[in-house]
C-alpha cells in the first residue's frame, strides 16, 4: 500500500513539473515569435492595401511591397469632423500602431450607432479612422479607406481605393470574412473585382449610390456608373457589400473628410 501512494505521488510531481516546464516552453515561444508575428500581419494590411489600390505586382517580395507602401502618408482622421488628428491623441506615437478596430469595442473611443442608422450591421463606430493617401508632386493620387461589414455569415473586413478626386473607384477589396465559398465568397474573385473600377460613389446630391444588381448591370441602364452585378446566389452578402460601402461613404463614416479633401481643405 506505501508503494502505490509513493507511485502516485511521484506521478503527480512529474505531471506537475511536465506542466510547469511545457508552460514555460509555450510561453517563452510565444513571446519570441510575436515580433514575427505581428510583423507579418502588417505586410499583410499593406499587401491588401496595395492590392485595392491597384499597386500590387504579381510575385512581389516582401522588400518590394514595403517600397511600394512607402509611398503612402498613413494619417488619422477625425470621422465626425474630417479633419486629421495627431497620433497623440489616441496614444500612440506611430498612426501604423493604432488598432481602429480595437477602438470601436471602447466605449471611450468609438460610439454605438443607433440601429436605423447602422446599415453596415457594425454596432460600434471609431472616433478615429486610420486611412492612406499617396500624392505625387503635390497632387493627390490615391486614397484608400478602410472598410467593414457584415454581409450573410460574418463581417467582412477590406478597402476601398478612390483616385484623386475623392469619388471614383480605384479598387477594392476583402482581406477578412467568412462568406460561403463559391457563392458570397466571390467577393474574392478578381473579375468581379474588377467591375468596381471607375464605378463613382457619389450621386449629384452629394449622397453615396452604389448598388449592386441582381442579375447584372445593363450596359445601357441609367446611373450604371454608380452600379455593379450583384454576386450570383448571394444576395445577403451583396446586399451587406451595398450597404458597408454606402455607410462608410457617408456622412458618418468619410464624407466630412471627402468633402474635404475635394475642397482642398485638408
Amino acid at each position: 500500500m506505501a508503494k502505490a501512494k509513493e507511485t502516485v505521488s511521484r506521478t503527480l510531481i512529474v505531471a506537475a513539473v511536465l506542466s510547469v516546464v511545457f508552460s514555460v516552453v509555450v510561453s517563452t515561444a510565444a513571446v519570441m515569435l510575436r515580433p514575427a508575428q505581428i510583423k507579418n500581419q502588417n505586410l499583410d494590411i499593406k499587401t491588401n492595401i496595395l492590392a485595392a489600390a491597384g499597386m500590387l505586382q504579381q510575385g512581389a517580395s516582401a522588400a518590394e511591397i514595403e517600397e511600394a507602401f512607402g509611398r503612402f502618408d498613413v494619417r488619422l482622421l477625425d470621422l465626425d469632423s474630417g479633419d486629421y488628428v495627431e497620433p497623440s491623441a489616441v496614444g500612440v506615437e506611430d498612426p501604423m500602431k493604432y488598432d481602429m478596430y480595437k477602438a470601436a469595442s471602447d466605449p471611450a473611443m468609438s460610439e454605438s450607432i443607433p440601429s436605423g442608422e447602422d446599415r453596415a450591421g457594425i454596432k460600434r463606430r471609431p472616433n478615429i479612422a486610420k486611412i492612406y493617401t499617396l500624392s505625387e508632386n503635390g497632387e493627390l493620387k490615391r486614397v484608400v479607406l478602410p472598410v467593414h461589414g457584415y454581409g450573410l455569415w460574418s463581417t467582412l473586413y477590406g478597402f476601398v481605393s478612390l483616385e484623386g478626386d475623392a469619388n471614383t473607384i480605384e479598387g477594392l477589396g476583402f482581406y477578412a470574412h467568412a462568406e460561403t465559398p463559391g457563392l458570397g465568397g466571390e467577393v474574392d474573385n478578381p473579375r468581379w473585382k474588377q467591375q468596381w473600377v471607375g464605378k463613382e460613389v457619389y450621386g449629384e446630391q452629394g449622397e453615396p449610390q452604389i448598388r449592386l444588381i441582381k442579375g447584372g448591370v445593363d450596359a445601357n441602364a441609367e446611373g450604371r456608373e454608380h452600379k455593379v452585378d450583384a454576386l450570383s446566389g448571394a444576395t445577403l452578402t451583396s446586399r451587406g457589400v451595398e450597404n458597408l460601402v454606402n455607410y462608410w461613404m457617408g456622412d458618418r463614416g468619410y464624407a466630412p473628410f471627402l468633402n474635404k479633401l475635394r475642397q482642398g481643405e485638408v
